[in-house]
């Protein structure tokens, strides 16, 4: 059996994207390097406070992923995958709180349809009942509190963290690729720190990239890609299309795999498919006063 340090897979996926935001900020300056030492060193070095600043969300994604962990040690996999939807609630009342969007009763409505649906779909594959005592008769007891508690938290640090990281990257000029850099630093930082802490001696005896495959490194560069391509989203849209995306994502993921694995699509996943396509539709339907803004500008007086 292959083993590898999921740790060092977080690493080398923020080491990857830290590289490509600086190769596009090297070439955006005209392949200078003085002026990208210059970008560089202006908006890390001698802005200390923005690397703080963005510091945040880096140190809350290592307090999520303990969380994550500790919550699947403590519950069944059903209950831990239907829980932790609700991140897209929280995602949305931290839209509404911090940025002071505003959500209509039907917006609401389709968030609470996505968040029921993709659990549904999360959990159609769950046909087995003894996950729980499974687990529990492997030798670890589970404490439901503890797990309840722990993927409520998760649940609150992943709206928290990607709605703190929209309200950074709207509220100044500082381009996406200088912020994701700024942000880099600290996520490698801490992400070293988390793995020589908790797996230090077997790193030391194993080296770190034990395990790695050509699929590994697939893998790591698409994780690299799909983290720049969210950030661009929370650019340039919100948190809350973000999680829309994701959960269409996961249906897309579960259709794939029943065309090249044995993943058979039951009547729980098409309800839940469902719902996040009806959610999505509902979603971005047009509010009452934009459509009638749309039918003044098109309708001739």
């Amino acid at each position: 059996m292959t083993f590898i340090f999921l740790g060092s897979v977080d690493i080398s996926i923020q080491v990857m994207k830290f590289i490509v935001c600086n190769a596009v900020v090297f070439f955006q300056l005209h392949s200078s390097f003085r002026a990208y030492w210059k970008e560089i060193y202006g908006n890390t070095w001698m802005t200390p406070m923005e690397v703080v600043k963005v510091s945040v969300p880096s140190f809350l994604y290592v307090l999520q992923n303990n969380l994550l962990y500790l919550a699947l040690s403590n519950l069944d996999a059903a209950t831990y995958q239907v829980c932790y939807q609700l991140k897209i609630l929280t995602t949305a009342l931290f839209s509404a709180t911090m940025l002071q969007r505003k959500f209509s009763r039907t917006k609401w409505f389709s968030l609470v349809l996505l968040t029921i649906g993709v659990a549904i779909v999360q959990t159609s594959g769950d046909t087995q009942g003894g996950g729980k005592e499974a687990s529990s008769e492997g030798g670890m007891e589970q404490n439901r509190a503890v797990g309840l508690f722990a993927i409520l938290c998760a649940a609150c640090t992943s709206g928290f963290s990607g709605v703190y990281f929209e309200k950074i990257l709207k509220g100044s000029s500082t381009s996406l690729w200088i912020r994701n850099i700024q942000m880099g630093l600290p996520s490698i930082i801490i992400s070293l720190l988390t793995v020589y802490i908790e797996d230090g001696r077997v790193v030391a005896e194993k080296g770190f990239f034990v395990g790695y495959s050509h699929l590994v490194w697939l893998v790591v560069v698409v994780q690299a890609v799909g983290g720049l391509i969210v950030a661009v989203v929370v650019k340039y849209a919100d948190n809350v299309l973000k999680t829309f995306a994701s959960s269409f994502g996961i249906v897309i993921s579960c259709i794939v795999s029943a065309f090249f694995f044995n993943f058979r699509p039951n009547f729980a996943f098409l309800c839940g498919s469902s719902l996040v396509v009806l959610s999505t539709v509902l979603y971005s339907k047009p509010e009452k006063r934009q459509r009638r803004r749309l039918k003044a500008t098109v309708l001739p007086k």
